[in-house]
C-alpha cells in the first residue's frame, strides 16, 4: 500500500511555526477532507489539541505530527503536503494523484 501522505520540508517547517505560535498546547495538525467548494471537496487543517485521535492515521515526519481523519484517508493516499508562498499568498498545498480536477482558485477538488 502507498504511504498516505508525504510531508515536504517546507510543510514541516510551517507546521512547526504555526504550532509554536498557538495560544494553547498543540501536538500537531489534523487534516480533513470536507464536501465544500465548487469542485466538491476541500482540504481542511486544524490544530490537534489533545491526544484523542485513536482512529486517525498518525504520520510523524520531520519533527511534526499530522493526524488524518478516518474519512479523509481514501482521498489522500499517495499525496504530498507542501507549503508554498509568493508575493501574493502563502498556503498549504496538496499534490494529490487522486484528484481528477480542481477549481480555478485551487481551493477545492474532485475525485
Amino acid at each position: 500500500m502507498k504511504d498516505i501522505l508525504f510531508i515536504t520540508d517546507n510543510a514541516a517547517s510551517q507546521i512547526k511555526k504555526i504550532i509554536s505560535k498557538a495560544d494553547e498546547e498543540v501536538i500537531g495538525v489534523v487534516v480533513r477532507v470536507d464536501k465544500s467548494g465548487c469542485s466538491g471537496y476541500a482540504y481542511k487543517l486544524d490544530y490537534a489539541k489533545d491526544q484523542n485521535f485513536e482512529n486517525f492515521e498518525k504520520i510523524e515526519s520531520k519533527g511534526v505530527i499530522v493526524f488524518i481523519e478516518p474519512s479523509a484517508t481514501m482521498f489522500l493516499i499517495g499525496s504530498e503536503m507542501d507549503y508554498t508562498s509568493d508575493k501574493i499568498s502563502s498556503r498549504f498545498k496538496f499534490n494529490n494523484p487522486n484528484e481528477k480536477s480542481s477549481c480555478g482558485c485551487g481551493e477545492s477538488f474532485n475525485i
